[in-house]
Parts: structure tokens; sequence; C-alpha cells
């Protein structure tokens, strides 16, 4: 069976650092200031959450609450008892390059009633968050990352998903062409070769995957390279190892590419996301 995910976690950062655990009584808000987004569990109470960027929705049971980007975004609690949290930031891989951060919807909301799947790791999660036993912060942070699989899992086979990766990574026959891409980037990748790793003629998967994607496969590798780019030289990696990670046969040939995709060379561009 196809690990449609191996190749996000393989080449993008991908972690969940619990920052809060606890009854919340008063409003509070979360700002982006550290790049990341945000998963919230609430355990007990009802809570209003409110964002610039979306609806206010009212939460009155159970819920996972999750920002997979960077988002201002507050809760209003007017319950004398409070709510019981657990708060963790989410990195994503730089959400800005790395392709599967950017397919999510910008919130997610998702009660524990509906989703018994996650009740065996919802339980042991509680258990470490609200009790004081040795390790108990790697132990929160460890199954929030499970948490986090399972709710990606989740949202690629919804079946919901308009136009887009994640449409793809829905679909079987893609999701096969995508998985080789991502894991083998370097790759010379051609439309016969795509093809024939998804079991498809070379013509009939050239529209099913625009149609189901939004772009061409080229385009789509493309992408894919500059968001690995982006991120090795969040790492500090020399322009030339780069080039060859992704393949490209020159740190020219990269630039070219790099600068089509953002509208900045490699160095500018590491310049101003530093800044």
């Amino acid at each position: 069976m196809t690990d449609r995910l191996a190749g996000f976690f393989r080449h993008y950062t991908f972690s969940a650092r619990t920052f809060y655990t606890g009854n919340l009584c008063s409003q509070e808000t979360f700002d982006k200031k550290g790049g990341t987004g945000h998963l919230h569990l609430l355990r007990k109470g009802r809570l209003k959450v409110k964002s610039p960027e979306h609806e206010t929705v009212l939460v009155e049971e159970p819920a996972l609450i999750f920002y997979p980007r960077p988002t201002v975004h507050s809760f209003l609690i007017d319950d004398r008892e409070g709510v019981d949290l657990v708060c963790a930031f989410i990195e994503l891989g730089g959400a800005a390059g790395n392709p599967l951060a950017r397919a999510l919807p910008g919130f997610i909301l998702m009660p524990f009633r509906e989703f018994p799947s996650l009740a065996g790791t919802l339980d042991l999660l509680f258990a470490e968050a609200f009790d004081s036993h040795c390790g108990r912060q790697t132990a929160i942070d460890c199954l929030t990352e499970y948490l986090l699989i399972q709710v990606l899992r989740h949202v690629m086979d919804d079946g919901s998903n308009q136009i887009g990766l994640l449409s793809g990574l829905a679909d079987k026959r893609l999701a096969k062409a995508l998985a080789a891409m991502h894991e083998s980037p370097a790759h010379q990748w051609s439309l016969e070769l795509l093809a024939s790793t998804a079991g498809m003629s070379r013509a009939r998967f050239a529209v099913h995957f625009r149609e189901t994607i939004g772009m061409t496969p080229g385009d789509y590798l493309v992408q894919w390279r500059v968001g690995m780019v982006q991120e090795m030289l969040r790492r500090g990696l020399p322009i030339n190892l780069i080039a060859h990670k992704v393949g490209y046969g020159s740190s020219s040939a990269l630039s070219r590419a790099f600068r089509a995709q953002t509208g900045l060379s490699p160095s500018d561009w590491s310049k101003q996301a530093a800044d």
C-alpha cells in the first residue's frame, strides 16, 4: 500500500510541542509570531473560537481545534468553571513551502464523538496531560504528533476535498505517482514514467492529474522541489548540495526554477525568511 505521507515526513520538519495543559477561565489570544500552526484539544467546557480569517464558532462539546498554518485566533470563555485544554504548537516544515500544509483547510474542527478512532490516543494523551508522571512533556508531545497523523489521514480520506493536492492523495492511482515524486524528487521524472507508476496511459494520466490537482505533473514537480529547496535553505544547506538533492544539474538551473516560482533568488529568499 502506498504511504501517502512518508515523503512529507521525510523531507519536511514535522513536530508538535505542547505549551499549555490545564484549565482556562478567561479570554486567550494566540498569535502567529512563532510561525507555527496551533492544535487545541478541548476536554471539557464550552468556548467561542474567534479569528479575523474565519467565522466565529461556538464549541459546546469536547473537540479538536486545528489551525495548520500561523493564524491569529482567540478563545472566548463564559463558563464559570472554565475549560480544560491541551494546546500545542504544530510545525509542518515551514507551512508556506510545504504543499501539504498549504493544501489543508485553514481551520479544522473535529468533535471527538464523531471520530471514535481517536478515542484511544485521546485517552492516553489526556491521562498524561492532566497528571505529573516522569517524562510527561515528551509523552504528550509524541502522542500529539501521533494524533496529528490520524487527523491528516482523515482529512486525506474525507472525500469532500476540492481540486488540489488532497484530492490527488485521495485518488489511489494519482497517489502512487505523487508518492514517487515526494520520495525521490531528484529522479528525472518523465510523463511516461509517472503515468506508468500510476498504472495509467500517458494521455489519461495527464488529463486526470490536471483535472484533480489543478496543475500539470511537471508544474507540480517543480513546486515540490522548490518547497524542498526552501526547507533546506532554512536549515542552512549550501546551494550546490541542495541542487543535487532536488534534481537540478547546477545551482544556476535551480536558481532559475526557484525565481520563476517565488520571484526571488535563493539567497534573497533566505534573507527575507530570516527577517
